[in-house]
């Protein structure tokens, strides 16, 4: 579903990704962790196409990732959101199914805003908005196209626990309609009991990429070494 060959972003003289291969399958959750600094969002930015790639190729569902065809195929949502000033919560989405063609967009429209506990605020302004709440809109849009692949970067920031709980059964529930999902996050339990693969990423390299059994296995963790015991050893300082 998603295919990333030989990604290189530059900034200046300094790589922020470093030449990076990998690819996701239908179904699968991807969790993708690292240090400030590490690549992440500037990854998950080249492949939606907000950042210019200096070298590789990235395709989603077999199409080049800034071709139309890519773009109807995934949802992005940013660690920033960002809403309209001037449309209420209602209005974005509204806006986003006139856009998307989504029909009878009304009645799902209403579920994201009732499971996001929005519904009585679906009235206010974005500008009026605080953050967790622009939070909560951001995901709604992006869920309410049902696109099939969805870019998550730090999903959980800002979030409230309710939330939180919510937006990770949603992650299973789009898992089991077979969707593809790559998170980002700095919160390492958030995805630790979702997703599928872990990649780990440090000085724009990937220095992992497996289930958290193999990462264990091949990286010599103990049995009941978490993830962020794992997450740490592999991007401490030499």
């Amino acid at each position: 579903m998603l295919e990333v060959t030989g990604l290189v972003k530059k900034y200046g003289k300094q790589n922020a990704v470093n030449n990076i291969s990998f690819s996701l399958a239908g179904g699968e959750v991807v969790g993708l962790l690292g240090p400030n600094g590490a690549g992440k969002s500037t990854t998950m930015k080249c492949i939606v196409g907000l950042l210019r790639k200096n070298a590789g190729e990235i395709f989603l569902g077999g199409h080049d990732h800034m071709t139309v065809e890519a773009k109807k195929l995934f949802s992005y949502i940013p660690e920033t959101p960002h809403v309209y000033d001037l449309l209420t919560v209602r209005e974005h989405l509204q806006f986003i199914a006139q856009a998307y063609g989504v029909k009878n967009w009304q009645e799902k429209a209403e579920a994201l805003m009732d499971l996001y506990e929005l519904s009585d605020k679906q009235d206010k302004l974005g500008r009026d908005l605080s953050k967790g709440m622009r939070q909560k809109v951001s995901i709604c849009c992006a869920l309410l196209p049902d696109p099939q692949i969805l870019f998550f970067d730090e999903p959980m920031i800002g979030l409230d626990p309710k939330a939180i709980k919510n937006t990770k059964k949603v992650f299973r529930d789009l898992k089991e309609q077979g969707k593809t999902i790559l998170v980002s996050t700095h919160l390492i339990d958030s995805v630790e009991t979702i997703a599928d693969r872990i990649m780990i990423m440090k000085d724009g390299n990937i220095i992992g990429n497996d289930t958290l059994a193999n990462l264990k296995s091949n990286f010599g963790a103990e049995g009941d070494s978490s993830l962020e015991d794992l997450f740490l050893e592999l991007t401490k300082d030499e």
